[in-house]
């Protein structure tokens, strides 16, 4: 787990609000990694992670998931985490798929489709 690995998830949650959101996101929604609170950082480190090797003990085939799987392992993989760094989170915060709004849903499955992108191509980590 690095501080890049959070970043990549980050920049990919930034690009996914800024894509689906409908009008204008809440500034949390948005805020740059460096002012992103540590605890979430850890968060999206992990999840990074969880998605990461995910993809990898899969030699691949996660590419053959819908975007709905996708999407969905990475709202519970956020779930987990929400759990472990609050002690009684808001029931937003670790709500099922299927109460998520649509700009979430399509929000996490792009951020999957990113972490699948850096493990294909490590050299392009940088890049969205």
């Amino acid at each position: 787990m690095t501080d890049d690995d959070g970043r990549i998830f980050r920049e990919a949650w930034i690009t996914g609000v800024t894509k689906h959101f409908p009008g204008e996101p809440k500034p949390g929604y948005v805020v740059p990694w460096a002012e992103t609170p540590d605890w979430e950082r850890q968060c999206a480190a992990a999840v990074y992670g969880q998605v990461r090797d995910f993809v990898a003990v899969s030699g691949g085939a996660t590419a053959r998931l819908t975007r709905e799987q996708k999407g969905r392992f990475v709202a519970l993989c956020w779930i987990a985490q929400i759990h472990k760094h609050i002690e009684d989170p808001k029931p937003g915060y670790v709500a099922d798929w299927s109460e998520l709004p649509s700009w979430q849903q399509e929000t996490d499955a792009d951020i999957f489709e990113r972490i699948e992108q850096v493990v294909a191509h490590p050299t392009g980590r940088s890049k969205g």
